[in-house]
């Protein structure tokens, strides 16, 4: 009994600190400093309506946008994963050699053309909103012819889409910023 209350007491503290305390801080700090991040780095179109986050991919299929990397987990947020298949897995094999007929096929290319890497083979997290600026060129003529703007145009909204990597990081585009850009620069009659 002697240090049953002192730990009890103890424990109570180090509870109302780590679970209140402090969760309570960071929360505030980030609401003050990162407004933006901290409520999701949410995007909203023309009409203030939240149309997605720039933190997480979407599956786009149409023509008119860009395509974000395959997902293993088909986009869900809950559970996301990679497919966990290895190098040697006659599975992978499959699944990337059809993503590459399927992507040839979708931008009308011959069966020599090389595709880049991002766009075969799933993210780690299958929610990655990133893409390689190789793998945004290889969708220009494709959105481009889709949404009947110049291809200089598109080429020009993907550059301002332009990430740098840093020191350590690769450069990317973020396909959800680009994708919404699209919407409201150059919208579709009828949809």
């Amino acid at each position: 009994m002697k240090w049953t209350f002192p730990n009890l007491r103890l424990f109570l503290s180090l509870a109302v600190i780590t679970g209140g305390i402090y969760p309570l801080a960071v929360t505030l700090i980030s609401l003050i400093f990162f407004p933006h991040q901290a409520h999701g780095s949410l995007i909203r179109n023309e009409r203030g309506e939240i149309i997605a986050s720039e933190l997480i991919a979407q599956p786009f299929t149409s023509a008119k946008y860009f395509w974000p990397r395959p997902s293993a987990g088909g986009y869900a947020t809950m559970p996301s994963a990679a497919s966990n298949l290895s190098w040697t897995s006659g599975k992978l094999v499959r699944v990337v050699a059809e993503r590459k007929t399927a992507l040839l096929k979708a931008h009308n290319l011959p069966e020599t053309t090389p595709v880049p890497e991002d766009m075969l083979f799933a993210s780690g997290s299958g929610l990655e909103p990133f893409i390689s600026p190789e793998a945004a060129e290889f969708q220009l003529n494709r959105v481009a012819a889709a949404r009947g703007v110049p291809l200089e145009k598109i080429r020009e909204l993907v550059a301002e889409h332009f990430v740098r990597g840093g020191i350590l990081g690769e450069n990317v585009i973020n396909v959800m910023t680009l994708n919404a850009a699209l919407d409201t620069l150059f919208p579709m009659s009828g949809m």
